[in-house]
């Protein structure tokens, strides 16, 4: 899950069609990194984007994937904001974006209805959100389950411990991490670098 940092005080400075278009533009441009990653977005609401890994087909490697993923959309966030400050504003460039990785089981459908749409359902979806909100800007934070699966995978060293628990609505404290990928002999904490 994936939320973009400084949109509420920018878009309030803009026209709804100008936050329509940022957001296109982003947005776009993540759906074509999950298709070729095989990572399935499930939907948008806002400046909240959500994709799983593992769906509809299950797969073993889906912690790695999302981590690789989370990767890359922090980098091309980061680059894009940064090319659309002509067209939409210098401040454009302040945006950023704070990504949350939980792994576990969901279950997931179409509710009836007249504004039907495919969605995620269980307690998976709302600890990831929590994950999420309590991360910062530009990092990928992850829980202790996500963690497990990278080091099950032997990826371990992907995952540093954070350095105090978070408190999170309805779980109480959680041991949470932030995704660090080594790249070309350079860390990477999950974007800042």
């Amino acid at each position: 899950m994936a939320d973009l940092t400084g949109f509420t005080a920018w878009s309030s400075q803009r026209e709804p069609s100008q936050v329509f278009s940022l957001l296109e533009i982003l947005f776009g441009s993540l759906d074509q990194m999950a298709k070729r990653r095989r990572v399935f977005k499930v939907e948008t609401v806002g400046d909240c984007y959500v994709c799983v890994a593992g769906l509809p087909e299950p797969r073993k490697d889906h912690a790695q994937v999302m981590a690789r993923f989370a990767r890359e959309t922090i980098r091309k966030v980061q680059l894009l904001v940064k090319q659309l400050e002509t067209t939409f504003g210098p401040d454009t460039g302040d945006l950023g974006i704070r990504i949350g990785l939980h792994s576990g089981v969901v279950t997931a459908g179409v509710l009836r209805g007249d504004r039907a749409r495919f969605q995620l359902f269980g307690d998976t979806v709302n600890t990831t959100a929590r994950i999420e909100s309590s991360g910062q800007r530009n990092r990928v934070h992850m829980s202790q389950d996500t963690a497990d699966c990278l080091a099950k995978a032997g990826k371990g060293h992907w995952a540093v411990q954070r350095d105090t628990k978070i408190t999170a609505k309805g779980k109480g404290e959680m041991q949470t991490y932030w995704l660090s990928i080594k790249d070309n002999a350079q860390s990477v904490a999950s974007g800042d670098g």
